[in-house]
């Protein structure tokens, strides 16, 4: 058994950890040279689960043609000192996204899952990143070249509510 543990990182998404309004931008289209952006907005609320080195948020997006939910899971790796990231669209119960993996660098959080989208295989990218005091940021990106090129397809700016 090995018992090496790397728990630089595990307070990464300390930051996180609350209740938020979320400003949403998101393409109208994605991989489709789309220039349209749909602006919604929403509410995260967050909390640390498995001791700490996990936490979980459940999410309301209330998009132009009804709203849902969907909630995202993160857990911490000691071992490999990295995070990752699962997806769950409350539209589809039963399908959990691809898991993205990376960790915080320079106070950037860089995660990368290679997936597929409309059929077509893809690299997606998560940039979370804090450009102000309870005002983190969230974006997403995909790539069909294997990462030379990104769009940029969905951006969530968070704000603190108590």
């Amino acid at each position: 058994m090995n018992t090496r543990t790397n728990t630089t990182g595990v307070a990464d998404f300390d930051f996180f950890i609350g209740n938020w309004k979320v400003k949403h931008r998101r393409l109208k289209e994605r991989l489709a040279n789309c220039q349209d952006w749909l602006e919604f907005d929403g509410n995260t609320n967050v909390s640390k689960i498995l001791g700490g080195v996990g936490n979980v948020d459940d999410n309301l997006l209330d998009m132009p043609g009804g709203a849902y939910r969907a909630a995202t899971l993160r857990s911490f790796d000691a071992e490999k000192g990295i995070w990752s990231i699962w997806w769950l669209d409350g539209r589809y119960p039963t399908q959990l996204d691809v898991p993205m993996q990376g960790r915080f660098e320079n106070g950037e959080g860089q995660f990368y899952a290679d997936d597929t989208f409309a059929g077509q295989a893809i690299r997606v990218r998560f940039l979370w990143s804090v450009p102000a005091p309870d005002q983190p940021r969230w974006e997403q990106a995909f790539s069909v070249d294997g990462g030379t090129h990104w769009e940029t397809n969905w951006v969530m700016d968070f704000h603190r509510i108590e």
